[in-house]
């Protein structure tokens, strides 16, 4: 009310003791500062920045399907069809139970897993007074491994096929063109291979956003893991991409050595060797109703 008053006194009043500019410094100070505009937005496209999570979140009520896909290593040759014959997919429903929490599901054929997730956005990255330089987000997921590679006279218990994820996403969006994410992350397996190897892994990832138009940016991601099974020759995992928004989809067609796409199994069980040719062509496509 007091913003439409002062709007008509600078309009029909000509001889007052204001003048238009004290008029205009009036109604400056009478604008309440927005908190929600100074909120840095889309550090990433989508919730992925290519295997591991970005900071994004879902909105409020929003529900993502997500399918992603990783075909065979192209050092297979053209007898596999340079990795296209085989195949890992896994589908997954995401929700926005508030505009800053996440849950989801999922089901990877790879070792027949399901997983699920919860990520919250704890700290946004803020401009204007009341800025703060970075965006903090918290993910956690558990997994379950059902396929029978196992012994049947040792057959594993279902708390025994479990596996946890903890991760602290740490993103800033540098300005309109470039955003970088830290990721320490902490994996526990109820089961490994060998006794030497661990059940604790300790890693941290870094992920990077590059834009180059309003509708593609290219992507890269790199995982190091300081604790390595002996069972495997184990791998850090390292990923190049691009990401598309069509719509109401975001298509991220993807370079990787892992073959998988859980957290558990990418960062700690990753044996592929990029610059050897263990190179997986792959692709996210996810779809917002």
């Amino acid at each position: 009310m007091k913003k439409i008053l002062l709007i008509i006194l600078l309009i029909f009043i000509n001889n007052s003791i204001f003048s238009q500019d004290d008029l205009l410094d009036i109604l400056e100070d009478e604008t309440p500062e927005s908190t929600t505009d100074n909120i840095v937005t889309s550090t990433f496209k989508g919730t992925r920045i290519l295997n591991g999570h970005s900071i994004e979140n879902r909105k409020d009520s929003e529900l993502e399907f997500i399918i992603s896909h990783r075909f065979g290593a192209i050092n297979l040759g053209f007898d596999e069809l340079f990795g296209l014959d085989q195949s890992n997919i896994r589908f997954a429903l995401e929700y926005g139970v508030t505009d800053n929490l996440t849950a989801g599901f999922g089901r990877s054929s790879f070792e027949k897993t399901y997983d699920s997730f919860l990520k919250y956005s704890w700290v946004k990255q803020r401009k204007g007074q009341k800025s703060f330089p970075v965006a903090i987000s918290l993910f956690g997921s558990i997994a379950v491994k059902t396929i029978k590679d196992y012994d049947p006279a040792d057959k594993r218990s279902f708390a025994e096929s479990l596996s946890y994820v903890g991760q602290v996403l740490v993103a800033r969006k540098f300005n309109e063109s470039f955003s970088f994410q830290i990721t320490p992350t902490y994996i526990h397996r109820n089961t490994v291979k060998i006794g030497a190897d661990p059940h604790d892994i300790f890693a941290v990832g870094f992920g990077g956003r590059l834009k180059l138009s309003k509708r593609v940016s290219l992507n890269s991601e790199y995982y190091y893991a300081f604790d390595e099974s002996e069972s495997i020759n184990a791998r850090n995992s390292l990923a190049f991409g691009v990401d598309i928004e069509t719509g109401g989809h975001i298509f991220q067609l993807i370079l990787s050595n892992a073959i998988t796409m859980i957290e558990k199994s990418f960062i700690a069980e990753n044996t592929g060797n990029f610059f050897g040719g263990d190179i997986h062509f792959g692709f996210n496509i996810s779809r917002t109703f």
